[in-house]
Formats: structure tokens, sequence, C-alpha cells
């Protein structure tokens, strides 16, 4: 028989899969709801788990929402919980070794995944075509590598731009692609991507390095021999408020980049010449007025991809 469509993967012929989603105070129950829902429910293909990584205390409208989740509103679920915040990077790396299945679906609390997302991406991780292709392109696909990293383009949104109606952001898709863009820029937008749990924890997991964090992951998964894509198709709608560009400056960001750019040099992902040209860059990007961070985002970074 014939499984319904939105059923778990695990029903439809295609790998089990987790959609991993870190949770904290500070989040918006009804926004909270509106991602859940989108990465479970009103997608294609569900996953065959939700596991919410909860980040210290929450607030009585977000143990409200964990609870519907607990009691399997949203399809099946887990929830990993710890008494104090600490940070992103180590929600995800828990929730990561805590998966019990080897495709990892990332999702945050407050974007919103679109309903064809994981029948686009999780046959792709297997090389195949995606649930939603043509049968010519599923046969020209037919012979693509599997991959172990594969992310896809976004669309930003807020309360005044709809979703689906703002600013696209892409990147790079084939692995060579990738490869070379990696030394400039992040060559993965982190709400879209599905990774190999194995692939991911080899070279270490998530690893402390506020805002970074997945950016440094990539370029150890790229070292460590993984296989990389992106869709072009775009999967994520996301959502930039007001403050977004003006909390990605600062000493404490660029902290992170000098760390980054050090790593990237002793690791030979860059040369001098790189580290120093991208060290001067993100100074400035860091250090000028928020409003010009947006539009330098817009000019340099997305036009480059």
């Amino acid at each position: 028989m014939t499984a319904p469509r939105g059923a778990p993967a695990s029903d439809r012929g295609t790998p089990p899969f987790v959609v991993l989603m870190p949770l904290w105070g500070r989040d918006v129950p009804e926004r909270v709801e509106l991602a859940i829902t989108s990465a479970t429910l009103a997608q294609q293909l569900r996953p065959d788990l939700l596991l919410l990584t909860v980040d210290g205390p929450l607030p009585a409208g977000l143990e409200d929402l964990v609870a519907r989740v607990l009691d399997g509103e949203f399809g099946p679920a887990e929830v990993l919980r710890h008494d104090a915040h600490r940070g992103v990077a180590a929600a995800l790396q828990d929730g990561l070794e805590a998966s019990p299945h080897e495709l990892v679906a990332r999702a945050d609390a407050d974007d919103i995944c679109r309903p064809e997302r994981f029948a686009l991406q999780i046959p792709r991780m297997q090389g195949g075509a995606g649930a939603e292709k043509s049968p010519a392109a599923a046969r020209a696909s037919a012979a693509l590598a599997p991959l172990d990293l594969l992310g896809g383009s976004m669309r930003e949104f807020n309360d005044r731009i709809a979703p689906g109606e703002g600013p696209l952001r892409s990147r790079p898709l084939e692995h060579d692609q990738i490869v070379e863009y990696l030394p400039h820029h992040s060559p993965f937008h982190h709400p879209t991507v599905v990774m190999r749990r194995s692939v991911a924890l080899a070279v270490g997991g998530y690893r402390v390095l506020p805002l970074l964090e997945d950016y440094w992951l990539w370029e150890r998964m790229m070292l460590g021999g993984a296989r990389m894509g992106n869709i072009d198709e775009v999967v994520v709608d996301y959502r930039v408020d007001e403050d977004l560009f003006a909390r990605r400056g600062g000493w404490r960001l660029y902290s992170s980049d000098l760390f980054l750019q050090r790593r990237f040099v002793l690791d030979r992902v860059t040369t001098p010449f790189q580290f120093l040209r991208n060290l001067v860059l993100r100074g400035v990007y860091r250090f000028i007025p928020g409003q010009l961070r947006r539009i330098g985002y817009r000019k340099f970074i997305e036009s480059s991809a």
C-alpha cells in the first residue's frame, strides 16, 4: 500500500531522519509553534522524529508548547532539557549526539520550512532526485553521489514582508564550488542544512564559537572528506527582525572571526594573504553601523554566492 502524503520518511521508502531544533527562553511561542508545524505536520515528507533541545528555563507559554510536543501533537518527538542556558552550540551538540537516526535536519524556532523541503532534500542525500522533481530530472540525477552535507536557498521575511516575498539568500550548488567558496564565506545557510550525524560527530560536531559554530563545523567536515551540496530551491523562509544586523557586530563576534580565520590558515584552507584580507573585510563588517552592515551583506556576500 502506498504511504499517504505527509507520512514519515521511513514509511515512504526514504531514510528516516530527525529534525533538530533548539529552543530557549527568549523564543516567541507563536513563532515557535509555526516553526514546529512547518517542519513536521506541514511537510510533504514528515520527519521520523522531532528533537527539541531546551537550553535553559522557559516561560509558561513555551512550557505549554513543549508539553504539547511531548503529547505527540506534532508527531513523534523527544525533548532534551538543560537547567542552565549554555548556548546554541552545546544544545545542538547534545541533539546531534542523541539523534537515533543518521540524517539530521536543522531547523530554527523562528523560521518557516517550506512544505516540500524534506521531499527535496532527503532523497538527494541518498544520491537521488527529490520527490518533487520531474521524471526527467529524476533520471538525470539517478547517478548523483550520496551527500554528507546538504543545504538550500532561503528567502527573508519579517513583520512587514510576507514569507516568500523577501530577498533571496543562495549559496553555491556543487561540491567543488562550495570548497572554493568556503575560505571566503560560509557556504551553507544553517537553518536549511541536512547532515550525516556520523560524519559531523567524527570531526567533533558543534563546538562553541559565537555565531560561527556552524561555519567551523562545515570547515571540519570538508577537511574530513564530506561530500557537500546545495539545492537551488528555496526551502526555508528566514525571519529577519529589525535587530538582526545590529547583533552581527562588535568585538565578541570579531573575536570569533579572528579565531576561525586563524584556524583556516593553520588548516591550510586559506593562505596568509587570504587570512589578512578576510580579517580586514570582517573588521569593517563588524564595526560599521547595523544599517550599513545590512547593505554590505546584500551587496558583497549574497551577490558573490
